[in-house]
């Protein structure tokens, strides 16, 4: 693809912070609750790769380069290969998508993704009867992602890696998102490309991803390695079950003050 048609879509050019506008066909409300401002969107985040606290993403995401991109696609499917972002973009309209993601750690947020359901990629890709999982896995680049140094003890193994069931995969919420707010996605939130799963526990939403993976079996994911009675593979967002640091009965808005939410249900589109 030409530089000025990769301009055109708006992702992966330029400078890796880069702002620029995003055109969307059409939009998804699912939440009646006001969308968090930006600035929180940006500079409240987990993203290990740049450090353990909040604001080190926003603070350290500078020095990534997120073009030129591209996206290896493995595994169990008639189309793998090496695809250009731009390539992966071109046949998808854009949508905007109004989410409320949720932490495990009890807090959340109200966030306008912009991007293309997951499904449509996948049907591209065209994975055979073998491929029950989708694989997903962030880029490793030390040089320039703080967290990803050498360290002892580690924060966590690297790459990241997260995974979906295939029907987890085809529901239409199940977003690739390449921007928020109308605007190309900041490196501190995963640009240029990352999952978002609405109804799952935000840290399912890898981020800056480089690999695709169609596997027969249930993929090994970062956090169930690390702690597995605590981080499940599904991690469906649930008010009634407490994860042993955080209780998940209550959350607190951010970017609102003081604002906390007691949940007994939480009513959602999850698939069955």
């Amino acid at each position: 693809m030409c530089a000025a048609a990769a301009a055109s879509i708006g992702i992966g050019v330029g400078a890796s912070q880069q702002r620029r506008r995003l055109t969307t066909t059409s939009k998804m409300v699912t939440t009646a609750d006001a969308l968090t401002p930006y600035d929180a969107v940006t500079h409240y985040n987990n993203f290990y790769e740049y450090g353990e606290d909040k604001d080190d993403p926003a603070r350290y995401a500078n020095a990534f380069t997120a073009a030129p991109w591209t996206v290896e696609v493995t595994g169990e499917c008639a189309k793998p290969g090496r695809y250009a972002i731009e390539d992966i973009l071109r046949p998808h309209p854009l949508e905007e998508r109004v989410y409320r993601m949720r932490c495990v750690e009890g807090w959340s947020m109200v966030v306008p993704w912009v991007g293309f359901p997951l499904r449509d990629l996948v049907r591209r890709l065209e994975p055979n009867g073998n491929a029950r999982f989708v694989e997903f896995t962030t880029v490793v680049r030390p040089q320039e992602m703080i967290g990803q140094r050498r360290r002892f003890p580690e924060i966590l193994s690297w790459p990241y890696k997260e995974g979906l069931r295939m029907d987890e995969a085809m529901h239409p919420l199940t977003l690739m998102a390449v921007g928020l707010y109308g605007e190309t996605l900041p490196n501190q939130n995963g640009a240029p490309l990352r999952l978002v799963v609405p109804w799952k526990y935000g840290f399912k939403g890898i981020k800056s991803i480089v690999r695709i993976s169609f596997a027969r079996n249930q993929p090994a994911t970062t956090w169930q390695q690390e702690w597995p009675e605590a981080y499940g593979f599904y991690s469906n967002v649930n008010p009634g079950v407490a994860h042993p640091r955080f209780s998940q009965a209550y959350e607190r808005r951010i970017g609102e003050f003081l604002r906390f939410r007691f949940e007994t249900a939480i009513a959602r589109r999850v698939p069955s």
